[in-house]
């Protein structure tokens, strides 16, 4: 274990409260993410052996799981229970939800599952904004710009493009279903939306409700599920498998009723992906920010179906975390603290990066000072410290007004941060690669869409605050509408699992093993399997 820095004496260099010093010895950033990023490490990644993206790096234990068994074989479509639907969404966080709203508004017939209930996702966990570019000073060129170069110029410029432009009517979307905006208190008629600054911006553009924006748009999203006509819901019922045509194009998918235990077959003309990321995988044993459910289900299923993914060994590891006290380690403080002034400081009580760079080039920053001993330990946990008392003496009524998650947070943790600062470290906090889409979130193959976090090429290899919930809008919208133009197709089948036969040949051509199966629906730590109880319910 590397030594740090007793927690009473980094407390003992900062208690002068005067400004701290600051070191001058930064590296270069592409030194810097070389050097001490988790997607630059020894472990960060491996060939994938088959698939369409057979020879393309990914992370080792996603391509585990990708280059998995299916969980179901035929048998086990023999006793489903058969639905059908011209629109099936699988995901029920926000770009699910928004695409199951779009799609059933033009008309279509919607199914929209999820393995926890809806709005239980990485949507409501979104503290800090939605990025658009509505400020008289501010472009969508500059919005453009922005997450091009956070993204280390790896992003899709077409996929960029669309979203920015969207960005102002995405906003107008939200205030319809009635998701509140934080409004300038400096006017008593015409209020304006409040613009904050997010790192590696160059404008301020997030707009938010105080720290839990992802909270109320999903607040209002529910709402519109609930209440458009069209759409059924089917709640802790994950998708197992999708189902295939002959041609290869998507059929449907196969979902697993957790309450019944037993088999749903939805046979569908489009299916809608929105089934989020991976953090709870864990990668490299890192905490998470993710909720339950985020274990690359999507990934996997969609890769065994044939389409096509990118940056697959790309992940965001949020900068600030909470390391200390253990029980909590992970849970995310919003970008929003540092935006409003809260400041990173070493063991020595040193600011050590300026804390509005992009979230790679911050975290890595902060693994650097806990590689090179001036880290902070206590109780066993390491990190560094995030500091809010200057802007809490700038702003008294900042945790109040603004940062009221933040409030709740110190409170858990036992500390009072007008005196004293957090422990934080990073926390695995979102997938940046994915599957790729079209502008529409169509994907190589037909019948199937994505949208939100399972998707790859929107963010490049780096994802600036914001742009999450702009993008689950933004493209939820377009594959619901997209989805709900789609088919039945010419010679109709019933939809099976030939994709499954093909991909079981092809792991045993490579010597793959079988016993592994896939998606894994939950954490490892979840205490759930499959089959458990379903013998005496009649399934197999």
């Amino acid at each position: 274990m590397t030594i740090q820095i007793p927690y009473a004496a980094a407390l003992a260099a900062i208690a002068s409260g005067s400004a701290p010093p600051v070191r001058s010895d930064d590296l270069p950033v592409e030194t810097l993410l070389a050097r001490f990023h988790p997607d630059h490490g020894p472990r960060a990644r491996v060939p994938l052996r088959i698939g369409a993206n057979a020879g393309d790096a990914c992370h080792p234990e996603l391509a585990r799981l990708l280059e998995s068994n299916a969980l179901i074989d035929d048998l086990d479509l023999a006793r489903a229970t058969p639905l059908a639907t011209d629109v099936l969404v699988i995901g029920g966080g926000g770009a699910g939800a928004a695409a199951a709203v779009t799609a059933a508004r033009q008309g279509a017939r919607v199914i929209i599952a999820g393995k926890l209930r809806i709005g239980d996702s990485n949507t409501v966990m979104a503290e800090g904004g939605i990025q658009a570019a509505v400020g008289a000073e501010d472009s969508l060129q500059r919005h453009f710009d922005d997450t091009v170069r956070g993204g280390h110029g790896r992003g899709e410029h077409m996929l960029i493009a669309q979203m920015v432009r969207d960005a102002p009517d995405v906003i107008r979307w939200l205030i319809d279903l009635g998701m509140a905006f934080d409004l300038s208190q400096d006017k008593a008629l015409g209020q304006t939306l409040v613009r904050k600054r997010a790192g590696g911006t160059t404008a301020a553009r997030i707009l938010c409700h105080r720290d839990f924006t992802g909270l109320e748009m999903m607040r209002v999203l529910r709402e519109a599920v609930e209440l458009q006509g069209g759409i059924e819901q089917f709640m802790r019922c994950p998708a197992v498998e999708l189902l295939s045509h002959e041609d290869g194009s998507c059929a449907g998918a196969v979902l697993y009723d957790l309450e019944r235990r037993s088999f749903l077959l939805v046979r569908a003309n489009a299916v809608v992906l929105a089934t989020g990321g991976s953090g709870r995988l864990h990668l490299q044993g890192f905490p998470t920010s993710n909720h339950y459910g985020a274990t690359a289900d999507g990934l996997v299923l969609a890769y065994r179906l044939g389409a096509r993914m990118r940056d697959l060994d790309s992940f965001q590891y949020h900068p600030t975390g909470v390391a200390w006290p253990r029980h909590l380690a992970g849970g995310l403080i919003s970008e929003a603290a540092r935006s409003a002034g809260a400041v990173l400081l070493n063991g020595l009580g040193e600011r050590f990066v300026d804390e509005l760079q992009p979230r790679d080039v911050v975290a890595a920053a902060i693994l650097r000072e806990c590689a090179e001993q001036r880290g902070i330990m206590r109780d066993g946990e390491t990190g560094v410290f995030l500091d809010v008392r200057g802007a809490l003496a700038a702003r008294p009524d900042l945790l109040e007004r603004d940062l009221v998650s933040l409030g709740h947070l110190a409170a858990k943790c036992g500390l009072d941060p007008r005196t004293e600062p957090f422990l934080i470290y990073p926390t695995l906090h979102y997938q940046n690669g994915g599957i790729e889409i079209d502008g529409d979130g169509a994907t190589a193959v037909p019948g199937l869409f994505c949208a939100g976090e399972v998707t790859g090429g929107i963010h490049g290899r780096n994802r600036l605050m914001g742009n999450a919930l702009l993008d689950i809008i933004s493209f939820g919208r377009r594959a619901g509408a997209r989805a709900a133009e789609a088919r039945p197709p010419h010679a109709p089948g019933r939809g099976g699992l030939s994709h499954v036969h093909r991909w079981r040949r092809e792991l045993a051509r490579a010597g793959l093993p079988a016993d592994l199966r896939a998606p894994q629906l939950y954490p490892t730590y979840g205490n759930f399997a499959l089959r458990r109880g379903t013998t005496d319910r009649g399934n197999p």
